[in-house]
């Protein structure tokens, strides 16, 4: 994994953390002033829209919210750009008595010059985890 783009990498290393359920670990690929946004936007996750700053605000997501399923990714597919990477899939929450929560979308991990993660942002919609299905769009 070390020739992996510096984004992609830290992308994945998250994605294996949060699977592990090792938040310390997990917490440790943030920068100091990284942030979380999952989903971006407001949502019961996060009523007020604007991500939970900080690695103290990011410790309460992960007990608030990570905690409380076991979590798996399905990204089949990542595009490494800058300084990130956008993968694109499905993760998958189990909750307490098996039923399961799958959210489809877009995730972006974004990270500093020293591979530190400043930015996890979710792009999911907490009303329709499903996404949305659209036609091609052709040349007349």
């Amino acid at each position: 994994m070390s020739e992996e783009h510096p984004a992609r990498r830290a992308g994945l290393l998250s994605q294996h953390h949060v699977a592990q359920g090792n938040r310390e670990a997990w917490l440790d690929l943030f920068a100091d002033d990284g942030f979380v946004q999952d989903p971006v936007g407001p949502s019961p996750l996060d009523p007020t829209g604007k991500g939970h700053r900080g690695k103290e605000a990011i410790a309460a997501f992960w007990d608030n919210v990570i905690a409380k399923a076991e979590v798996s990714f399905d990204y089949p597919k990542s595009y490494a750009a800058g300084d990130e990477c956008a993968f694109t899939g499905c993760v998958i929450n189990t909750l307490p008595g098996g039923k399961e929560f799958r959210a489809h979308g877009v995730f972006v991990y974004r990270v500093n010059d020293a591979g530190k993660l400043l930015s996890l942002r979710a792009f999911w919609e907490f009303q329709n985890p499903e996404g949305a299905s659209h036609k091609p769009v052709t040349r007349a």
